[in-house]
């Protein structure tokens, strides 16, 4: 996980809630989605400490948590991978 408060990611293929692929961008500023567009190069700015990810290739499910989640308390801490 990044700790940036200015977050990039570059070139995914974003799935949008209408359940549509668009090859584009998400900036995340204080852990919060801020923009999801096709190319938000122009909001890069120099002045701001920005880490900037390259997801070419890869794909983004912004705002999606696993609702599959298994504990194994207590006693089985030792299986939860």
């Amino acid at each position: 996980m990044h700790s940036a408060s200015h977050l990039l990611i570059r070139q995914a293929q974003v799935l949008l809630p209408s359940g549509e692929l668009m090859v584009g961008d998400v900036q995340i500023e204080g852990g919060t989605i801020v923009q999801v567009a096709p190319d938000l190069s122009d909001t890069i700015n120099s002045a701001v400490s920005q880490e900037i990810i390259d997801a070419q290739g890869l794909t983004l499910l912004p705002g999606v948590i696993d609702p599959q989640v298994h504990f194994r308390e207590p006693g089985l801490e030792h299986k939860e991978d």
